[in-house]
C-alpha cells in the first residue's frame, strides 16, 4: 500500500512540509499519498495569503520567498520577476498552489479535506475529524500555524478574525479603532481608509509601528559574539557595536537565521526578559513593511486618516452609534473595533493542541509560547519522548526557535525534517 502522510492544517506551513515530503519521496522512489486538512478549505493559503486586497504586499522581496529550499528562485521565475519587487500577497497564494500541484505525481497524489481536527493518535498515527471521519497514517504533521488573538473582544461590533472570509465586509462607515499596531494593523488601515471620510485608530501598549525597507537590497552584515551561554547585556552592546557604522537593517538581516541558535543560548531567565521588554523592538525591525506600504501610512498619518496612539484597552461598551473605547486616558468614540493584537501562546489558544496536551501526545515549551520539539520537527510527548510518525513546524515552535513564522524559516524546517520522515516511513516499509 501507498504510504500516507496526513497534514494538519493547510497554510503555508502545511503547504511547505506537503511539497517537501513529496520532493524527497520521489528523490527516494517512494509513492506517497498526502492528506492536506484545512478547517476553512484555504488550502494552500492559510491567513496569511487568503487576502484578495491588492495593495496587502508580501513584507519580503520576492528573491527571499521561494517555497522551495533546494531552490531559492522558484518563485522569481514563477513570478517572472527581477526578485526586488514586493508583490501582492494573494499573489504569493496562487503560487503556494501552484507549488503544491507541481509537487503531485497525479490529481490523487494529494487529497485535500476541509474538517475541524478532533483527535490525533500515535501508535497507530490517525487522525479524526469532528464529523466522524478518520485518517490513517504512517506519519502526521501538526502544522496548525498561529493562534487566535490573545486578546478577545466582545462580539458587537468587534471583529475577532479580520482574515476571516468577508470579515472587513461587516464594518461599516464611520470610524474604526484597531487594537495593534503591528503588520495587521497596516494592512488594515490601507483596506479600509479606502471608506470616504473614515478615520483609522491605532493603538498598542507602545505605539510603535513597524520599519520600511530599504529602497535597495541590504546585504547581511555579520556581528561577533562569543561561545557558549548568552546574556541579553552582552547580546545588546554586539548588535549596537555591529550598528554604529552602518545600515542597522543589515545587522538585523545577519542575525535572522542565527536566531534559533542565539535563543537556545539564552537562559531562561534571559528569554524570559527579552519577551518583556526587547521583543516589541525586535519584531518592529525584523518585520518591516515594503517602501510603498510604508508610503501609504505616511501619507494616512499626515493626512490625519490614521492616527496612532499608546495605551491599553480597557473595555468596550456600547455607545450612541457604535461602540465606546475605554483607553486609559480617554474614553473613544468608534463605529468599530477589529483586532489585529497578533498571535497568543498555541498552548492556551489553540484547542487541538490543547487536547493534545491533555492526552499527553505533545507538551509545552518552557516559556508556555508553543509545543516542544527536536531538530528535526520530531514532536516531545508528556514522558520526555519524540517519535518521527508526529512532527511539526511553523509557529507553534516560537518557544524554542522564536524566529519561525515566516517563508525562509518554515520552508527551512520542512526541508530538514521530511527526509527524516520519509526515511523512517520506508525503513519501516522493509521491516
Amino acid at each position: 500500500m501507498t504510504p500516507v502522510v496526513v497534514v494538519v492544517g493547510g497554510g503555508a506551513s502545511g503547504t511547505l512540509a506537503a511539497v517537501h515530503l513529496l520532493h524527497t519521496a520521489r528523490t527516494r522512489r517512494l509513492p506517497l499519498h498526502v492528506v492536506l486538512i484545512d478547517r476553512y478549505a484555504r488550502h494552500g493559503l492559510g491567513q496569511a495569503y487568503s487576502t484578495t486586497d491588492p495593495e496587502h504586499l508580501l513584507n519580503a522581496p520576492a528573491a527571499k520567498m521561494s517555497a522551495l529550499d533546494h531552490d531559492p528562485a522558484d518563485f522569481v521565475r514563477w513570478a517572472r520577476v527581477t526578485g526586488c519587487e514586493f508583490l501582492p500577497r494573494r499573489t504569493y497564494g496562487h503560487y503556494l498552489r501552484d507549488v503544491l500541484e507541481r509537487a503531485q505525481d497525479d490529481e490523487r497524489t494529494v487529497q485535500k479535506v476541509t474538517g475541524n481536527v478532533a483527535a490525533v493518535s500515535r501508535r497507530p498515527a490517525q487522525v479524526r475529524l469532528a464529523d466522524g471521519r478518520a485518517f490513517d497514517a504512517d506519519a502526521i504533521v501538526l502544522a496548525t500555524g498561529n493562534a487566535a488573538p490573545g486578546l478577545r473582544l466582545p462580539e458587537k461590533r468587534c471583529t475577532n478574525d479580520p482574515w476571516a472570509a468577508g470579515a472587513l465586509n461587516e464594518v461599516g462607515r464611520g470610524d474604526v479603532l484597531v487594537v495593534g499596531t503591528g503588520l495587521t494593523m497596516v494592512d488594515m488601515a490601507v483596506t479600509l481608509t479606502r471608506t470616504p471620510g473614515r478615520t483609522v485608530y491605532a493603538v498598542s501598549r507602545h505605539g510603535l509601528l513597524p520599519r520600511v525597507h530599504a529602497d535597495d537590497p541590504v546585504s547581511p552584515r555579520q556581528v561577533t559574539l562569543p561561545e557558549g551561554p548568552l546574556t541579553l547585556r552582552v547580546l545588546f552592546r554586539a548588535v549596537r557595536e555591529a550598528a554604529s557604522d552602518g545600515d542597522w537593517r543589515g545587522v538585523v538581516d545577519g542575525l535572522r537565521p542565527r536566531v534559533p541558535e542565539l535563543w537556545s543560548r539564552l537562559p531562561l531567565r534571559e528569554q524570559r526578559r527579552f519577551l518583556a521588554l526587547a521583543a516589541r523592538h525586535w519584531e518592529i525591525h525584523r518585520h518591516r513593511i515594503p517602501p510603498a506600504t510604508a508610503a501609504k501610512i505616511e501619507r494616512l498619518e499626515a493626512t490625519g486618516r490614521l492616527k496612532v496612539l499608546s495605551g491599553c484597552v480597557d473595555a468596550v461598551t456600547p455607545g450612541p452609534e457604535g461602540v465606546l473605547v475605554h483607553l486609559k486616558d480617554r474614553d473613544l468614540p468608534v463605529s468599530w473595533v477589529v483586532n489585529a493584537t497578533g498571535p497568543a501562546s498555541v498552548c492556551a489558544r489553540d484547542p487541538l493542541l490543547v487536547r493534545l496536551m491533555g492526552d499527553g501526545l505533545v507538551r509545552a515549551d518552557r516559556l508556555g509560547l508553543g509545543v516542544e520539539a527536536d531538530e528535526r520537527g520530531r514532536v516531545v510527548d508528556a514522558t520526555g519522548r519524540a517519535d518521527d510518525r508526529l512532527v511539526t513546524l511553523g509557529p507553534v515552535l516560537r518557544g524554542s526557535r522564536y524566529e519561525t513564522t515566516a517563508i525562509p524559516e518554515i520552508r527551512g524546517q520542512a526541508a530538514v525534517l521530511a527526509p527524516h520522515v520519509i526515511d523512517e516511513i520506508s525503513g519501516r516499509l522493509v521491516r
